[in-house]
């Protein structure tokens, strides 16, 4: 599995602090006993909204998922999901719902999350908070349901879907 991991933050983009969130999400990846063998390549952008499509875009062809760190809260230059929004072809509303669920168990301010999930071509795109401890949790429910999620995107047609649903469900 191919995983890219963007973290979107103007003042890290800028080299005025220091990104944590990003290398987080990489060392949870290592330590996964369930997508530790994934090639893993870090990207840092600012929030722009068309900055991030285009890395969106450019990713797809290469990736088997994306997941980007920040972007996903109020403030007026928190603009991932939008961006996201913008280059997928199918929304994930029960990830994000999973997402959500989970993380809602530890804080109530996980309800302020604008968090986006969805998929373009065969790539998987997932939007996570940029706080440290919410890339945390939300790795609890990414982790184990990547490697399945991946295997639904590369299955081409749809009697495949159906024998391998039998098969792993």
């Amino acid at each position: 599995m191919t995983i890219s991991s963007i973290a979107v933050s103007d003042s890290s983009s800028k080299g005025k602090r220091e990104d944590i969130s990003g290398p987080i999400l990489r060392q949870l990846i290592f330590d996964s006993k369930i997508i530790s063998d994934s090639d893993v390549e870090n990207f840092l952008i600012p929030d722009e909204k068309q900055e991030i499509m285009d890395m969106l875009i450019n990713l797809c062809k290469t990736f088997d998922v994306i997941i980007s760190t920040g972007g996903t809260g109020f403030a007026s230059r928190d603009v991932t999901p939008e961006a996201t929004q913008n280059v997928i072809e199918k929304r994930c509303g029960g990830l994000e719902t999973a997402l959500h669920m989970h993380s809602l168990q530890f804080t109530p301010f996980a309800a302020l999350s604008r968090l986006c999930a969805g998929i373009r071509g065969s790539t998987l795109i997932v939007n996570l908070p940029g706080n440290p401890k919410a890339v945390k949790e939300c790795f609890e429910v990414l982790e184990k349901i990547l490697p399945h999620a991946v295997q639904l995107l590369n299955i081409g047609d749809v009697h495949d879907i159906a024998n391998h649903h039998l098969i792993t469900h």
